[in-house]
């Protein structure tokens, strides 16, 4: 017997028992014995989940008397493993699997062989489809994936029969899994609630069984010319036309678009009367099973992306395109995301996004950047997120832990609102201070400056009270562009942000990309980087394309027209950078005042300092500059040599030791020597603790994100911070391993709000 025409009868049949105007029961007795005789089985049964429990709901070879008798619970028995896994089982000898339970009212003594697949629906497996044969022996790959097909029109008829509905779904899998904590990487930090909305809508196969098959084929032939089609057009975009990483993953994907293996499973599959959505689902479960048993992470990696291109074939096909931005958020969502690109994720509407997770994620992706500058805390990497998450469900994202709580118990319920009870009062003890200048007890006057990135920050500086914008990060426009931004486009950003501002200074940071903040339109500068954050980026990728400065330089000084403009260059590491940057800006200034353009009235410029090599020539810089800016992530990260985006080192080297804050002192010396003023702008500023040291050092302005401008405020006005300059000299005179337990002890002492 030919397997492909025991599929292609058995789904004639099928259809035949679907249309048919029998009870549901009998069906199912109907579709066990086409199976046991199509497919030459001695035994062939049904389980449907049924008040939480597998019950055997039709049989042909088992005991009659067992029908609604015999019961198991998820993960009990052979058929409860598959129910609980959804992984198929093909067995030689029964038995001799242990999670096999014996059930002597079914009278399967007799019988060796066993191979069961489990019947989903939404992700959640409401029955399990088995055969069974007195010989030993395995099941061949054609025989599984027609059990496999069968089971998908199963679905569909159970469903249509009301035997189990979506609400038995979802409480089974509630039953079935119960409260889950899933393990993830920190990729922001923060705390939310939410309902969880995947960005991808899955696609919800409600028709399997094909009326006429040529009308299927032409639909998939129809959706593979349209995919190809936005493939083509991807690649002949010019943004990919350089190469490099993102082009090389669009080869990837067209060649498994153009792949006639790949459509012609599809094809096999409507040979055997499946719709065109079941075709696709079938060919792809074919592909995550090989990928749960490939060990080779090239290859694995592969197959993601054909699963991934059958997921577009298959939203194609169905017409359920668009992600759902499109639809819109209605409450507090949790967004998941296999992956997510910072242009996606500012489609949400951030009042009602309350976090986001990912399965998978890094710490230097885009959207990690904006994902910070919006307030929305993130968590990576979290395996086995679609499987265990349905659209729908309660969650909480604790990222500071590395947690996903899926379906949390009432105790996790009630830890989250405590925790959110007490960030909320300390949010209105943070108010309290926010129009108040931070001065510490002893009268020293702090500036507190904010960060931002994107236009909405900027409304920000109102009400964090912050006293402006000390890192504007220009390179975020660049990052959710797909094209070289236009310089209209640049200019009428950097406008829209100094207005916002009003009287309050705003320190644009040339762009910062390159290294690992590629973007595709700029690719092709050489070989891939072994270490991106050293390598091509920021100050050198700009002063390599030259006509990229000069663009944003127009951009900025004719948004900056009658105001004062502070433009910064980021990874300075010699002092003849400085130098041939500011003569860039310089140039164009001289070019726009010739052509009669309005100019800024003042033009101020500042050097970020993260490049340890710098601090070495700061004589020779600090002359050049109005003002100088410490990057303490990047620098921190070279001084230690430690990539800072490794999880392995991210809580290695502390910021308050020796090494740190001697090479800080240094600097801030430097700057006050030759009277040029000197913020930090980097993580360290915005944490309460680190933060006092570095006012301790003579730090008189920081810059840190608006979350964190309420709580220094506080810091530094509960502070005495002439005391604490004194007991740090000695302890950076005569260190230990790290000045944390003794500032911790004088801050404590002190009375020092710490938050």
């Amino acid at each position: 017997m030919a397997a492909v025409s025991a599929a292609r009868e058995i789904l004639r049949r099928l259809h035949e028992v679907m249309a048919a105007k029998s009870g549901a029961e009998a069906k199912l007795n109907q579709v066990v014995q086409i199976v046991a005789q199509q497919l030459t089985s001695e035994v062939a049964s049904i389980y449907l989940l049924r008040d939480g429990m597998l019950e055997l709901y039709a049989t042909k070879g088992l005991a009659q008397e067992a029908v609604h008798v015999t019961r198991l619970s998820m993960g009990q028995g052979l058929v409860g493993t598959i129910a609980a896994t959804r992984e198929v089982l093909n067995l030689a000898e029964a038995k001799a699997h242990p999670d096999f339970a014996h059930r002597p009212e079914t009278g399967e003594d007799d019988y060796h062989s066993f191979a069961g697949v489990p019947i989903v629906r939404r992700e959640m497996a409401i029955g399990v489809l088995g055969v069974q044969h007195r010989e030993p022996r395995d099941y061949d790959d054609v025989e599984i994936e027609a059990l496999q097909t069968v089971a998908m029109v199963l679905s569909e008829l159970i469903h249509g029969a009301g035997l189990v509905d979506d609400a038995q779904v979802a409480q089974a899998r509630a039953a079935s899994s119960g409260p889950l904590r899933l393990a993830g990487m920190k990729l922001v930090d923060g705390l939310g609630r939410g309902t969880a909305v995947f960005h991808q809508p899955r696609v919800i196969i409600e028709h399997t069984v094909a009326d006429d098959t040529e009308v299927e084929r032409q639909r998939v032939y129809s959706a593979f010319a349209k995919m190809r089609e936005q493939i083509d057009s991807m690649m002949g975009q010019a943004e990919f036309s350089a190469g490099g990483d993102h082009h090389e993953v669009l080869d990837t994907y067209k060649m498994f678009a153009y792949d006639e293996g790949w459509s012609r499973r599809i094809n096999e599959a409507i040979d055997t009367g499946l719709t065109a959505e079941a075709a696709i689902e079938r060919v792809q479960a074919r592909t995550r099973a090989r990928m749960r048993s490939i060990d080779d992470p090239y290859l694995r990696e592969r197959l993601t992306d054909l699963d991934d291109l059958s997921n577009r074939l298959l939203r194609i096909v169905s017409g359920q395109l668009g992600s759902a931005a499109k639809s819109g958020l209605r409450g507090d969502t949790i967004l998941i995301a296999r992956n997510l690109g910072p242009a996606e994720l500012l489609e949400y509407d951030k009042r009602f996004l309350r976090g986001v997770v990912l399965e998978e994620g890094s710490l230097t992706a885009h959207v990690i950047i904006v994902a910070r500058a919006m307030g929305v805390p993130v968590l990576g990497r979290v395996a086995e997120l679609f499987a265990q998450v349905s659209d729908g469900d309660e969650l909480i994202v604790d990222a500071a832990n590395g947690a996903l709580l899926v379906r949390p118990a009432a105790g996790m319920i009630a830890s989250y609102e405590t925790m959110r009870v007490l960030k909320a009062r300390q949010a209105e003890k943070y108010a309290e201070v926010k129009d108040l200048p931070a001065i510490s007890r002893d009268g020293r006057r702090v500036t507190v400056m904010m960060n931002a990135g994107l236009a909405d920050d900027a409304q920000a500086v109102d009400m964090t009270g912050a006293d402006g914008i000390g890192l504007f990060r220009t390179e975020f426009q660049f990052l959710v562009s797909a094209t070289l931004p236009r310089r209209e486009r640049q200019q009428a950003l950097y406008r829209t942000v100094l207005e916002a501002a009003g009287s309050r200074p705003v320190v644009f940071r040339t762009v910062d990309i390159g290294g690992d903040k590629a973007v595709p339109y700029l690719q092709g500068d050489g070989e891939a980087e072994e270490n991106p954050a050293m390598g091509w980026r920021a100050l050198r990728l700009a002063l390599g394309r030259p006509g990229l400065m000069k663009v944003q330089a127009r951009a900025l000084l004719e948004g900056a027209a009658g105001r004062t403009l502070n433009v910064m260059f980021p990874m300075v590491s010699e002092p003849w950078e400085f130098s041939e940057a500011k003569a860039l800006v310089e140039s164009q200034r001289v070019l726009l005042a010739r052509q009669g353009h309005a100019l800024p009235e003042v033009v101020r410029y500042g050097a970020m300092i993260e490049v340890p090599a710098i601090i070495e020539t700061l004589d020779t810089l600090l002359p050049m500059t109005d003002f100088v800016s410490v990057g303490t992530n990047d620098l921190t990260q070279f001084l230690f040599a430690a990539d800072r985006a490794n999880p392995r080192l991210a809580d290695r080297y502390d910021w308050l030791s020796p090494a740190i804050l001697r090479a800080l002192r240094r600097i801030v010396r430097a700057a006050a020597a030759a009277n040029v003023p000197a913020t930090i702008c980097g993580e360290m500023g915005g944490r309460p603790l680190e933060a006092l040291a570095l006012l301790a050092l003579g730090v008189e302005t920081l810059s840190i994100t608006p979350a964190g401008v309420g709580p220094i405020k506080a810091m530094v006005r509960s502070a005495d911070l002439g005391a604490l300059s004194e007991q740090m000299a000695v302890w950076l005179d005569t260190p230990g391993l790290t000045v944390r337990p003794a500032l911790l002890a004088a801050a404590t002492a002190q009375g020092v709000d710490l938050g």
